[in-house]
């Protein structure tokens, strides 16, 4: 979406001016505002966050304070929206810069998902007629837009997370003979192999800048799990190669890595999880271990900050920043908290009534099973 610039006022205020402005609006706003900061947010961001975790726990925390009229989400625009879709209708969500989007979600749009499954009905036959199973159940990654989240409930079918991905593929394999998994390819791929299903023989990818997604009527009907082609430009810079240089310079390292990034990645870690996971297991792991992260650099770094008795670096010599989520910079959450205070908020996220219904049914679902 366009950001329009920021006023020059705030472009010209030093770290520290921009640092005291946006307490000063907090502290005026009191229990009215609540600011929420994702992982791969920068430290100056993250000072100021009432609740940091992933997209799904920060919608949650949200909830937890019926009294606030303003949530400030510093994230991209997805989760955004998935806070305006789980929340009161008298809150207002925020998102400070509009240019905070997701090179993943914007990988798959409503017009080429409703295409997709068109194709897949011309090949599958009706997929709306339910008799003992589905022929076909979507599931939809949690780093999408809202519109497809309505696209989904409308369906039948849920949302997932990177931390429940594992439970709701299955159970849409419980009511269903063929799952369309969307938009992380490489996050449904190692779902499906965790599930026991082979990957190639069980699994197609969609490329939706091809008739029928590139694959022939007959790999449609064999395939189990049919994945879109997107994926995370930050988890696809890791690579075998730098799993096994860290464990030639590291030989006690333990490697952890996000299940966004590619599966030959995956098999070669010890370990694999969230965002939230990846804290978890890092955070409670004994003081001297060596920890080598596959995910977001500013997450890899505030946990080597905050556990200073034990080695953490990534797996990426050359970095890794979510350029998206860096579009949240101090000076654009300072100039969102102001226009609050002045009465004119600004980059209000609001979605439409009839895609949250539907939107709300998928994230509910997934929330009952979860």
């Amino acid at each position: 979406m366009f950001q329009a610039p920021l006023p020059k006022e705030y472009t010209e205020l030093t770290s520290e001016e921009t640092r005291e402005r946006i307490r000063k609006a907090k502290q005026t706003l009191g229990k009215r505002l609540i600011i929420l900061g994702h992982h791969y947010q920068r430290d100056e961001i993250i000072e100021h966050a009432d609740y940091r975790g992933d997209s799904l726990k920060l919608a949650q925390d949200a909830l937890k304070h019926p009294e606030a009229e303003f949530i400030v989400f510093c994230g991209v625009h997805f989760m955004a929206e998935s806070a305006d879709i789980v929340t009161p209708d008298h809150v207002k969500v925020i998102l400070p810069n509009l240019a905070a989007g997701c090179s993943m979600a914007d990988m798959a749009n409503l017009f080429q998902v409703r295409s997709c499954w068109k194709q897949l009905e011309e090949t599958l036959g009706d997929l709306s007629v339910k008799n003992e199973k589905w022929k076909i159940l979507p599931v939809t990654y949690i780093n999408s837009a809202a519109n497809l989240k309505a696209f989904v409930g409308e369906r039948e079918g849920v949302v997932c997370t990177s931390s429940n991905a594992s439970k709701i593929v299955q159970w849409a394999f419980q009511n269903a003979d063929k799952v369309l998994f969307f938009p992380d390819q490489h996050l449904g791929r190692n779902t499906g192999v965790k599930l026991g299903l082979h990957h190639e023989k069980d699994m197609c990818l969609w490329d939706p800048h091809q008739p029928m997604g590139g694959n022939s009527a007959d790999k449609i009907k064999e395939s189990k799990l049919i994945l879109w082609k997107g994926h995370c430009s930050v988890h696809t810079r890791f690579t075998p190669e730098q799993v096994i240089e860290a464990r030639k310079k590291y030989p006690d390292v333990k490697v952890i890595v996000h299940p966004e990034c590619p599966m030959e990645v995956v098999q070669l870690a010890d370990e694999v999880g969230s965002t939230s996971t990846i804290v978890r297991i890092v955070e409670s792991s004994p003081d001297g271990t060596t920890w080598a992260i596959g995910t977001e650099i500013n997450l890899v770094n505030r946990l080597a900050k905050e556990n200073p008795g034990k080695k953490i670096f990534s797996l990426d010599p050359m970095i890794c920043p979510c350029s998206t989520m860096y579009r949240i910079h101090p000076s654009f959450l300072c100039w969102a908290l102001e226009n609050i205070v002045k009465g004119t908020p600004v980059n209000v996220i609001e979605v439409p009534p009839k895609v949250k219904h539907f939107a709300k049914l998928a994230l509910d679902r997934m929330l009952a099973l979860s």
